[in-house]
């Protein structure tokens, strides 16, 4: 099964985590099918905190993909954000 999940990468306490489709039974930072956006948690607001591009996640969940938790609250929190402003 295809999930739509973080990938975690930058330094030590530094995270920094890709938005990726990749298959369940990878690993987490592992082998990956398309990187979808980025998430920078370090960053307190603004456009540098979430990108992702929106089509390619409709694509991936429309072909039986699975977001994560974790990135559905993330996309979810982030849209009521944008919408706000």
């Amino acid at each position: 099964m295809v999930v739509i999940r973080l990938s975690r990468s930058g330094a030590k306490k530094r995270p920094f985590y890709n938005i990726v489709a990749t298959d369940s039974r990878n690993r987490r930072d592992g082998r990956f099918n398309e990187r979808l956006g980025f998430y920078n948690p370090m960053v307190a607001e603004g456009a540098q905190r979430l990108t992702y591009n929106a089509e390619r996640v409709a694509f991936w969940v429309k072909n039986g993909a699975k977001l994560s938790d974790t990135v559905a609250r993330i996309i979810k929190v982030e849209g009521k954000a944008q919408q706000a402003a």
